[in-house]
This record gives structure tokens, sequence and C-alpha cells, in this order.
């Protein structure tokens, strides 16, 4: 999976060349909560042709630099949501933060590291994976009035389990949820198809793109996908370099 560490430089190339500090950088965008809702940023790393995991999972497009700006990223944010299918294959452990981010989230009046927010309609969740058994605060589970009781109880020891009506989690409900929590920021870490239901509901605000300097073919799936088109048009707000990758920030118009 794409995990905390550290880069030497990265390089803004728009809106003006210069250095950037990418903690800096994302601790000092706007993120205005839309309405009655959190602001929601979506954070992917893909290949050139489109690829968003390479051998099943993401972590081998990515690199030292790419990490840094993952961990940015999640540095800002108050609620990780990712759908446990994602979870589950880049073997997802609790949220982390270095010292120094740690610092900065309480001064800005924010738990000192991110909650984890998984999406499932099953509860297909292992209790024993560390993302509930090391985590700081018990992630956030939200599901459906159709999840399977037996599963309910052995996840709510160590989660705090939502339940969001039937059929499937909707995108309007889980931000409900959360804007009633008073969260501000929302990141959204995948997979695709949850990523495409966000997108259908209208409800992502950036998209925080990595391009990985490499073309990988196969069949893995694009950053979103959806049974109907959501077209929606965004502003190029910064394009940055390091290890020839490039991380592309964009916002909603």
């Amino acid at each position: 999976a794409r995990a905390t560490g550290t880069v030497l430089a990265v390089r803004q190339l728009l809106p003006e060349p210069s250095e950037v500090d990418p903690a800096a950088a994302h601790a000092a965008a706007q993120r205005p909560a839309p309405g009655d809702r959190p602001w929601v940023l979506l954070n992917m790393v893909a290949s050139v042709d489109g690829a968003t995991a390479l051998d099943g999972v993401s972590g081998g497009l990515g690199g030292p630099a790419d990490k840094a700006v993952f961990a940015a990223i999640r540095a800002v944010v108050d609620v990780i949501v990712v759908a446990a299918g994602t979870a589950r294959a880049e073997r997802y452990g609790p949220p982390r933060t270095s010292p120094a981010n740690q610092a900065a989230r309480l001064a800005r009046g924010q738990q000192a590291y991110p909650r984890l927010a998984l999406v499932t309609g099953s509860l297909d969740l292992d209790p024993a994976s560390s993302m509930f058994t090391e985590a700081p605060e018990p992630p956030l589970v939200f599901t459906t009035d159709d999840a399977a009781a037996e599963r309910r109880a052995r996840l709510e020891p160590l989660a705090e389990v939502v339940s969001l009506g039937a059929g499937r989690v909707r995108p309007e409900d889980l931000l409900a949820h959360l804007a009633d929590r008073g969260v501000g920021v929302v990141g959204l870490e995948g997979g695709p198809s949850l990523n495409g239901q966000f997108l259908e509901a209208g409800a992502v605000d950036e998209v925080n793109l990595s391009l990985a300097p490499m073309v990988v073919a196969g069949s893995s799936a694009r950053v979103a996908h959806a049974e109907h088109e959501a077209a929606r048009s965004l502003r190029l707000a910064h394009v940055w370099e390091a290890e020839d990758l490039l991380f592309c920030r964009y916002v909603r118009r």
C-alpha cells in the first residue's frame, strides 16, 4: 500500500516554479465545507496509461516521493474513507502521521490522527487486522441493515459500526453522518467503484492524482468507474514533480 515516507525535494511546476514542502502546501490549501457536507478529496495514483494497480496493488506505481505526498494529503484530512475490498487488497493498517504532522493537526484543532472509515455492505473484514487492533481510535465501519448479524457482532468490540439503511451505503448518507459529527475534510482513497459512486453523487470536490512514469496495460481498473457517466469540470490548482512522478491537484469549479 501507499504509506508514509520522506523525499528530499519536490518541485512545483505550476502555478509557478519553486521548491515545495508537500505537508505545508496541503495544510495551507483552502477546503471550505460545501454546504451541509464535508469537503471530499479523492487521492489516487495511476500509471500514464491509467492503471491504478500493478500486480493487484497500488504500491508498485509509486516510490518515496509518492509516499511523501500521500502522507501530506492524509495529514490534513479528518477521516479516511476506503472500500473494504481496497483495504483488504492493500493490507491497510492504522492511519499514521509523523510527530510533526500530529503537532500541526492538534494546533489546527484536529485529532492527532485521521480516523479510518471502511465502507462495506457485507462486513467481510478481519477483526484481527492491525487496522482494528492497532488503531489509535476505533475505525468507523459504514454498512447496511442487510449485513450479517454475526459479522457485526465480531466487529463491534473493535469498531464503531454504523448502518445506513438497506441496499448499499450511499455517499450522501455517509457524508451526512460525518457532517453531523463535525467532520470538515474527508479523504477518499478508493477503490474505483467507491470513487465512481461519490462522483455520481456529485460529492468530490478535489482530485489529487499521482501520475507514475510507467505504462502497465493489463486489466487494472481506472481511477473511477460507475454505471453512468458523471462528468465534472475541474480547475488545475498545482502540478508538482519528483522522481519523474507528476502530482496534480484539481479542485471543483
